[in-house]
């Protein structure tokens, strides 16, 4: 199993589908949206820095990968 960073979604705020529920918690409602399109954007930058990570390992090992076979003369 290959390590890599944990990056978590942010879970979709809840809108109720009853209108008067809605108005009236919709202080709320409108605070879940904005923390979701804060913590949307982090998980983006972290799903972006995890590629690029994974990336840098892959270039790595490709490199070890040719080290090795050049030693064992495969």
């Amino acid at each position: 199993m290959a390590a890599s960073g944990t990056c978590l979604a942010p879970p979709r705020p809840f809108v109720p589908s009853d209108p008067e529920a809605a108005r009236e918690y919709a202080d709320f409602i409108r605070q879940d949206f904005d923390l979701y399109i804060r913590d949307i954007q982090s998980y983006f930058l972290c799903l972006e820095a995890e590629r690029a990570r994974a990336f840098e390992e892959a270039r790595e090992v490709s490199e070890e990968y040719g080290r090795f076979l050049a030693v064992t003369g495969d």
